[in-house]
């Protein structure tokens, strides 16, 4: 039997409506039923067990990545990347500790992948309270650090690619210590997501010491070898900041959210929701400023919740600014939320 997502599947149909009601209640579950379709093609379609295995993982793992912020989804959260291997008398241990401190003292929680180095210290600096582990199952048994060992808000995974979606997914600004391969992995999928506008912008920093010339070196070589042979946009470099002290670093991410509270695109829309509202003349200021990133005959507007938006009540008091975004210049969209913050 070929099954179909949309409705058509006789007595498959039937039998879903029938578990779903029995199992209940089971939220949106138009959707809860198109993942048992899913599954059923799957096992249909996939004579390979391993190919069935890693969808099965990913599934549980998302499932219970949700189960575990769920309770979180008003805390804004930073993710915090680094080195395993740095040790608690280097100077960068540190710096993020104290990094962890200053951002809970702020009022964020800290997202670390749960491991020793750049990501203990982090945590240390929150304290348990404040922070979550997303960790990976390595050959080696890499445990939680000891802040994050035993407690609820600690998730190993099998898969990378899932424990990536946390990091970014949960998290509303991410910070960058000096590290290795999988820093710069993480560095370089953050700003890919940023760059195509797979993930809503948010602040990326960089920090190290003065004169360590870790992130500096890293700049070089963007600047150098990709945007000067245009395999990145003159303006990209939008996208993060480099800090060299604590301060600096969580003053930059409070500073993006000054004004700006977040950012959703609704049909052809993106609707940039602030704290504080905008007076015409500077959405006018702004559209001329910014007129190079507006589709055809397009422009800017001020907006209460547009009817789409009614899904997110808690948000319905703040004011908008509706751009007719291209959806191409993700960099200057980036600027322009920055100006916004300016004003």
């Amino acid at each position: 039997m070929e099954l179909r997502f949309t409705a058509g599947n006789g007595a498959v149909d039937t039998a879903i409506k029938e578990l779903i009601d029995r199992v209940g209640p089971i939220r949106h579950r138009a959707i809860v039923r198109e993942m048992i379709i899913a599954a059923l093609k799957a096992g249909q379609e996939n004579p390979e067990k391993a190919d069935l295995k890693i969808m099965c993982g990913t599934l549980k793992e998302m499932r219970y990545t949700a189960k575990v912020f769920g309770d979180y989804r008003g805390a804004r959260k930073v993710t915090v990347f680094g080195s395993a291997r740095t040790t608690p008398d280097h100077p960068l241990y540190q710096m993020a500790r104290e990094f962890g401190q200053n951002l809970a003292a702020a009022g964020f929680m800290v997202i670390t992948g749960g491991g020793p180095g750049i990501m203990q210290a982090a945590n240390e600096g929150a304290g348990p309270e404040k922070s979550f582990g997303v960790g990976i199952r390595l050959p080696f048994e890499q445990k939680s650090n000891p802040v994050m060992n035993g407690s609820p808000r600690d998730i190993t995974y099998k898969y990378f690619f899932n424990r990536k979606v946390a990091f970014i997914k949960e998290a509303c600004a991410v910070a960058l210590f000096p590290g290795g391969f999988g820093t710069l992995d993480e560095a370089m999928e953050t700003l890919t997501l940023l760059q195509t506008g797979k993930r809503y912008p948010l602040p990326v920093v960089l920090i190290d010491r003065p004169g360590d010339g870790y992130w500096s070196g890293w700049r070089g070589f963007l600047e150098d070898q990709l945007a000067s042979a245009g395999y990145i946009g003159p303006v990209d470099g939008a996208f993060f900041h480099h800090a060299h002290a604590v301060d600096d670093a969580v003053a930059f991410i409070n500073g993006f959210y000054r004004r700006f509270h977040s950012l959703r695109f609704v049909g052809g829309k993106s609707v940039i929701r602030m704290a504080t509202g905008l007076s015409e003349s500077d959405v006018d200021q702004l559209q001329k400023e910014f007129a190079d990133i507006l589709m055809e005959g397009g422009g800017f507007c001020r907006s209460g919740p547009l009817p789409k938006e009614c899904d997110e009540p808690e948000l319905a008091h703040l004011p908008r600014l509706v751009v007719d975004f291209n959806k191409r210049d993700f960099a200057r969209l980036r600027q322009l939320i920055d100006a916004i913050n300016r004003l």
